[in-house]
């Protein structure tokens, strides 16, 4: 029977056989760099080519100044079996930049293709609807993407659809169910606008939205696209490619839907604002009327005191001419009274004279009275009936 070792004993010894190993110490390795992390200021990354990759970490922070995904370099350093944890990384001590790595290259490339044939030209680009109701999502399902998406445009707006189509986001074949989707969802004409969108990651990572068939799709498609790929320094074909970019699937979410809460708030100040200019300008009026009034209530106050002036001066000219009028006619009367006075018979016949009558006629003279006639003589105190004796001449 075998005697079993223990994991710590053939860690150590795994270890022992790279440290003595002098062919393996400093060796300078050329590939690309790809999933630049860092914690704490010790760098980890992957350095690959075609056929394979290396898990690297380096403690020098000052060598990552200048490097970036997707750069081709040549690393020194030596492999590092780590005990405790049974993993294997290559201790990197110097980078040097030999290019731009070659995904960078076809990145340049196919970029510089599409920008001479017009693809990026903003006179193609197609203009957002004025009102979205229907929103289509292309990435997939089980990342954070969609619930990110989801919740930004539901805490905005619950009236908006979210419709999902899901797709690989990296990967084999993940460009063309990409590009796939793109198509269904442009044909679709319940959609508005449609958001092509996945999380951050490295170049490769991202390579699915920097191919040829991606762009193209993205070009043809009948209904307005808004790329949400990656984090707001990543850039992709598709970038320039969409109508609109937005730096992350959460901003797309954001871009593409009003805050109706907001809205409500905002139309809810509008009323006070409103309501309150309303009520200032009543108020305002009604204090205006009330001016208003007091002047005409003192204009009416005024115009009657002056008609009450008037009225009583007229009054009393009136009256004056009435008293005048009346002492006028009571000074007549007198006159006529004495007049009548003068004429009545008893004051003649008080002071002596007498009045005489004949058939009851008053007699004048005496070609009136008949001789052969009996008359009446009046007195002031009476009358005597009286025979003519003597006619004279």
């Amino acid at each position: 029977m075998i005697e079993a070792i223990t994991v710590s004993k053939l860690n150590t010894y795994i270890k022992q056989i790279f440290d003595s190993e002098e062919l393996l110490h400093n060796i300078a390795v050329v590939g690309e760099i790809f999933g630049i992390s860092s914690s704490r200021n010790v760098y980890y990354f992957n350095l690959k080519d075609e056929n394979a990759s290396l898990s690297c970490v380096s403690f020098y922070p000052n060598l990552f100044l200048d490097i970036k995904e997707g750069d081709k370099v040549i690393i020194t350093g030596s492999p590092n079996y780590y005990i405790k944890a049974g993993r294997l990384n290559f201790s990197v001590v110097k980078i040097e930049k030999v290019g731009q790595g070659q995904l960078y290259e076809q990145f340049l490339k196919l970029k510089e293709q599409l920008q001479n044939e017009g693809l990026f030209d903003t006179k193609n680009k197609k203009q957002l609807p004025k009102e979205i109701k229907r929103i289509g999502v292309i990435t997939s399902k089980e990342g954070a993407v969609i619930q990110d998406i989801k919740n930004v445009a539901w805490r905005r707006n619950p009236m908006v659809d979210i419709v999902l189509y899901n797709t690989k986001v990296q990967g084999l074949n993940s460009e063309y169910e990409i590009a796939h989707a793109i198509d269904i969802m442009g044909h679709y004409d319940k959609i508005d606008v449609i958001i092509v969108a996945r999380g951050g990651g490295s170049l490769e990572d991202l390579w699915a939205y920097n191919t040829e068939i991606v762009a193209r799709a993205t070009y043809n498609c009948p209904k307005p696209i808004v790329s949400a790929v990656g984090h707001e320094t990543d850039f992709t074909i598709i970038d320039f490619v969409s109508d609109l970019r937005a730096p992350t699937p959460s901003a797309a979410a954001e871009l593409l839907t009003f805050d109706l809460n907001g809205k409500k708030s905002e139309m809810w100040n509008l009323f006070e604002t409103t309501y309150s200019s309303f009520k200032k300008y009543i108020n305002k009026n009604i204090t205006d009327l009330d001016l208003q009034n007091l002047k005409l209530t003192s204009y009416i106050e005024r115009a009657l005191t002056k008609e009450e002036k008037t009225l009583s001066l007229k009054k009393e000219s009136i009256l004056k001419v009435f008293e005048n009028f009346v002492n006028q006619q009571y000074y007549e009367l007198g006159l006529k009274e004495t007049t009548i006075k003068k004429l009545d018979p008893k004051n003649i016949l008080m002071q002596g004279y007498a009045k005489v009558e004949q058939g009851n006629k008053s007699i004048s003279n005496l070609a009136k009275l008949d001789k052969n006639k009996p008359m009446t003589v009046n007195f002031i105190d009476g009358k005597v009936e009286a025979s003519v004796i003597n006619k004279g001449d």
